[in-house]
């Protein structure tokens, strides 16, 4: 049986891996925030805009609750999910992250309202009838995979890992050459028998 036990572990994770995303941005310059770090075009304010998105659509509009500030349509033939993976010049860093903060706070209230089994529906998924505990798993999957994009993007920017703003690692550079060093040898080892 899911019970409340597990709406509040799945709220707790989520809030947790919120915080952890915007940490990200911390500390950074406006243009590194922003900037295309893949091929794709990942970049840390994008990822945020992103899941201000999911947030508001999947823990709003899928119950009944639609968000009270403009989204972009999911059927709208001319949008492609990659339009929120960036962040225009005229768009503040303030103006996302309060963006984001608006719409978990707009989310975490349907997740108190409603019982985990509230039914909800998701019109572009195959199986579209869910109930809120299966939308919750979703943004939390969603989010952490996000996290974990961010994760990598600010250490290639500037070596800064963990979630505690401005954290760095608790190893010098010195230790962490050595370890990627014997993670290289390895790989080119086991890549011999290719």
């Amino acid at each position: 049986m899911i019970d409340d036990f597990a709406k509040a572990y799945l709220l707790d994770d989520l809030r947790w891996a919120r915080r952890a995303l915007l940490t990200k941005v911390d500390g950074l310059s406006e243009y590194d925030a922003r900037r295309p770090l893949t091929r794709t075009g990942t970049n840390l304010l994008g990822l945020i805009k992103h899941l201000t998105v999911t947030e508001a659509r999947y823990l709003g509009e899928v119950f009944g609750r639609p968000y009270p500030e403009p989204l972009p349509r999911w059927d709208d033939p001319g949008h492609a999910n990659r339009d929120d993976l960036w962040v225009t010049a005229q768009e503040s860093r303030a103006d996302v992250v309060a963006a984001y903060e608006r719409a978990w706070r707009h989310a975490d209230v349907t997740i108190e309202a409603l019982p985990i089994d509230a039914p909800g529906h998701v019109p572009w998924w195959p199986q579209p009838d869910v109930r809120l505990f299966n939308v919750m798993v979703h943004v939390l999957t969603e989010t952490s995979r996000h996290a974990g994009h961010a994760d990598i993007l600010r250490e290639q920017l500037d070596g800064v890992t963990g979630v505690a703003p401005g954290a760095t690692s608790d190893h010098d550079a010195a230790d962490w050459a050595t370890h990627r060093a014997r993670i290289e040898e390895a790989a080119r080892e086991a890549g011999v028998s290719d």
